[in-house]
């Protein structure tokens, strides 16, 4: 169980000692009493697998020569911030150590914790030092040279080692070779030194332990799941689909609907930039039993666009609405005219973003389409319990240490998971670092623009931005390229009256100027002279004129009246020029006034200037990351 324990960062857990497992609800199956441990927020625990676990009893054996402790036992990994991947690894009821992918080094380091110090202390064969001659409260501090007793093989400045000092056993950070420590003021860091805690051992155990441990409460929150599903549709017509995407949480969401439903339909879209085994797992998990498979398809259409956006980034995901959210309001569009209720694995603790999703959800781009979120409160470790439970096949890529699976170069993937993807698929990786670096070389970027994963953000946080700073690193581009925006006048008083914006906007041409008359039309009555390149718009709140040459003029009765008119006026011009075809703000006019063929086209009998095209449109939706 994982409850929440927010003023200390903390959320709590048990553990049953005598089977040597994570404890889901309250109690353990065998009836004994379990013990309780903290782990950091929020607490998306989960279970270590595969490969993953062959990671971590490697990087014990690296750093102390052996992994003995943890051998045959199971493992948890729970996500924690960093500047990468960051996991505290838990095992015998107890946070062992951190693992921690880092960026410089592009390679995983292990940091030990006290409780791990403590089980390791008679089982390490390197990484060990003694020391004495300090006292009083040590945490935090620096072991002198002259105060190391003992060193016991050989290791580099920065590695975690095994504290020793009487008594009591820590963990410590190397400030220096394991050669050079004794000539040291400062040789090691303490993390942690406090006595032995006799920390409880567990026995032997595996994901059927865990299963059988943990069965009552994986039945308790499924039946929960089945019976939200058959309320909410008991006597609604429309036809039952589930989001299946080839990862886990859409894979428990899907069992709980096949109890809770008969005839579901799969729908899966295939973003073109899928991992091999994705695409094997949907259609061989589909037709191994016996279910029909939707697959929404996006082709080359990343191929197609990404010269004109650049890479996505975390905050700039225009990928997502090219790949999936068009191809898929285009499927349904077509397949279930009518309307769908669509089963999907959403989970509050994927992110911030979802940490408050409902039961029932509607996406504003799909309005045919209900969404229901029976898995939203289940956490990691219950998502692969229930897994496990059913009996349930899934992606075999879960077997080779990736935590989540999309495309394969998802900016939001981990500088860890994209090493993972070099091992696995080196020609993928290959054809994306090639762009990537090309991307960099045109801008004036440095090659750890790419190295360092800073390509993964248009606006960089702030973790990003000090490491840059510490590594002395340029991030922004020194040669522009793609649309940009000068100002030559900002809001301010006319002497004709009210207010006027005057810039030059630069957008590469895809098509000719005059489709910017079609885009102006969501925002007002659009006058075009094709002889002079010049479009004219009024609108309620002021009149707006876009020239051929880029130069863009507004005049407003307001000042937030000239600076709205602005900004749209901009956002027309983007889209008359970058408009990516999707069709999705086709499917949310309510007019028809719109259609898609090589770019957007508006029926001025027919629209009435709402603006609803806008909001749905993903180049004006990232109008200041594009420019």
């Amino acid at each position: 169980m994982v409850s929440n324990n927010v003023s200390h960062g903390k959320e709590r857990c048990i553990w049953c000692d005598g089977c040597g497992t994570l404890v889901l609800g309250k109690r353990c199956a065998c009836g004994d009493m379990p013990r309780e441990f903290e782990i950091n927020s929020p607490g998306d625990i989960r279970p270590c697998m595969g490969e993953g676990i062959d990671l971590i009893l490697g990087m014990f054996e690296r750093t102390f020569g052996t992994c003995e402790p943890l051998r045959n036992k199971m493992i948890f990994l729970n996500k924690v911030p960093g500047e990468d991947r960051t996991d505290e690894i838990v095992a015998h009821g107890n946070v062992l150590a951190i693992l921690r992918f880092d960026l410089s080094s592009n390679d995983y380091v292990l940091e030990i914790r006290q409780a791990g110090a403590e089980l390791f202390d008679t089982y390490a064969k390197k990484n060990i030092v003694t020391f004495g001659s300090m006292s009083g409260h040590l945490k935090g501090k620096s072991i002198p040279g002259t105060n190391v007793r003992e060193i016991i093989g050989e290791f580099s400045v920065g590695e975690s080692v095994i504290l020793r000092k009487g008594e009591k056993v820590g963990a410590g950070i190397a400030l220096g070779n394991s050669s050079e420590l004794r000539e040291m003021e400062k040789a090691v860091k303490i993390r942690d030194l406090d006595n032995r805690k006799n920390i409880p051992i567990s026995p032997d155990s595996d994901r059927d332990t865990f299963v059988r441990c943990n069965k009552e409460h994986l039945k308790n929150i499924e039946g929960n799941a089945v019976s939200d599903i058959r309320s909410f549709i008991k006597g609604k017509k429309q036809p039952i689909t589930a989001s299946f995407s080839g990862g886990k949480d859409s894979l428990a969401a899907l069992g709980v609907a096949m109890k809770a439903a008969k005839d579901i339909d799969l729908l899966y879209i295939n973003t073109g930039l899928e991992f091999p085994e994705t695409v094997e797992y949907v259609h061989g998990f589909a037709e191994r039993n016996g279910l029909k498979l939707h697959t929404a398809k996006a082709d080359d259409a990343f191929k197609e666009n990404v010269d004109m956006f650049g890479p996505p980034a975390k905050d700039f995901r225009w990928c997502c609405k090219v790949c999936k959210l068009g191809p898929i309001t285009d499927m349904i569009s077509n397949e279930y005219p009518n309307g769908t209720i669509t089963v999907e694995g959403n989970r509050m603790l994927e992110s911030f973003a979802r940490s408050k999703i409902g039961f029932v959800t509607k996406n504003p781009f799909v309005p045919n389409q209900t969404n229901l979120n029976p898995v939203r409160t289940w956490s990691a470790a219950e998502i692969w319990g229930y897994i496990w439970m059913k009996g349930l096949e899934y992606n075999p890529l879960y077997e080779r240490d990736f935590e989540r699976i999309g495309c394969y170069l998802c900016p939001s993937c981990l500088a860890s998971e994209w090493k993972n993807t070099e091992r696995i698929h080196p020609e993928l990786h290959k054809d994306w670092a090639d762009y990537l670096y090309n991307y960099a070389e045109e801008r004036g970027l440095p090659k750890e623009f790419v190295d360092m994963g800073f390509w993964r953000w248009k606006v960089l946080p702030p973790k990003m931005i000090r490491l840059a700073e510490d590594m002395d690193l340029r991030t922004t581009p020194t040669k522009a390229k793609g649309p940009s925006l000068k100002m030559l006048k900002g809001a301010s008083s006319c002497a004709a009256g009210g207010y006027s914006v005057e810039a030059i906007v630069t957008v590469p041409r895809a098509r000719d100027f005059s489709a910017v008359e079609d885009a102006l039309r969501a925002i007002g009555d659009v006058r075009y002279s094709s002889e002079f390149e010049i479009a004219l718009v009024k609108t309620r709140i002021g009149t707006a004129k876009l020239f051929g040459g880029g130069q863009v003029s507004i005049t407003s009765k307001t000042l937030d009246g000239s600076k709205e008119l602005f900004e749209r006026s901009v956002k027309a011009l983007l889209r008359s020029q970058m408009c990516t075809s999707c069709g999705i703000c086709e499917k949310k006019c309510a007019r028809h006034a719109i259609s898609i063929k090589d770019g957007l086209h508006i029926d001025k009998d027919r629209c009435n200037s709402c603006g609803m095209c806008e909001s749905s449109c993903m180049v004006a939706h990232y109008y200041d990351k594009i420019i």
